[in-house]
């Protein structure tokens, strides 16, 4: 599943709204709402190698980008130990 396993975030649900017509600014009569259909808005996510001093060894996470910059600030044990991935 596409889940970080620093944050815990995962996709949301969403929609696109399709359009037709030329805009106002181009010279047309304006742009006019088709139908909406959904779609999921993904995380930000990365298979990523870690290495953790405590347990001189590398970890494989998957984790977004939000993520490692809570990696950056606490250090790769503590926040992998809180989230619970080792």
């Amino acid at each position: 599943m596409k889940v970080c396993n620093i944050t815990g975030s995962r996709g949301t649900r969403g929609s696109v709204i399709h359009r037709r017509g030329l805009a106002k600014k181009k010279g047309g009569v304006g742009r006019h709402i088709t139908k909406m259909v959904p779609r999921i808005f993904a995380p930000n996510l990365r298979r990523q190698r870690i290495w953790v001093p405590e347990l001189k060894k590398f970890v494989r996470i998957r984790v977004t980008a939000r993520g490692l910059k809570t990696i950056n600030k606490q250090g790769a044990y503590k926040a992998l130990k809180k989230a619970g991935a080792i």
